[in-house]
């Protein structure tokens, strides 16, 4: 694995090392003293994985609130989608910047995301799938979310938004009031 840390401090794009022979390919996609080095602590509780249909679908934004904060690290296994992460982690210097990683089948890439982050992603590929390490268990009465278009955020989808769910077209726009994590 290859980290190759991304302008939001303690995030990072990660690249697998394949190695390949006549029967395929094989990569390490996780391995706990690697990702030691990049100062993950925390260990995997919930593991989920995401199909979704149609290019121009959008998932997100999505956070916890403490003590519920989770680390993820999310991996396209199936197609291909823009993954967008925002920094919502308050005194950060990069506090509502926003990065996007194009995560894909092809490309093989992962992202590793932080606790104190928003995140969501667009679908490029029609039938694309996403596996998710989470570091704390999905807890409903923790769960927030803002809107992907946000325009103090600002994040350029690369698609028009073709499906969002009613909760996630309903989070909030952010308010001056709004300090962050």
């Amino acid at each position: 694995m290859r980290f190759t840390e991304t302008r939001l401090s303690g995030s990072f794009a990660i690249d697998l090392e394949v190695y390949s022979d006549d029967r395929g390919w094989f990569a390490r996609t996780y391995d706990k003293q690697r990702f030691k080095e990049i100062g993950h602590d925390k260990e995997w509780v919930q593991l989920n994985h995401s199909f979704t249909s149609k290019p121009g679908a959008l998932r997100g934004m999505h956070f916890q609130f403490a003590p519920y904060r989770e680390i993820k690290l999310v991996r396209c296994v199936a197609g291909a989608v823009f993954d967008v992460i925002v920094d919502l982690r308050h005194g950060s210097p990069t506090f509502l910047q926003w990065e996007g990683v194009e995560l894909s089948a092809a490309n093989r890439k992962m992202l590793y995301i932080p606790e104190g982050f928003a995140h969501g992603f667009q679908v490029l590929q029609q039938n694309s799938e996403l596996i998710y390490h989470h570091s704390e268990p999905y807890t409903p009465q923790a769960e927030a979310g803002l809107r992907y278009d946000d325009p103090r955020i600002g994040i350029q989808w690369p698609l028009p938004v073709s499906v969002i769910s009613k909760r996630d077209d309903q989070h909030p726009f952010l308010t001056d009031k709004f300090n962050g994590l």
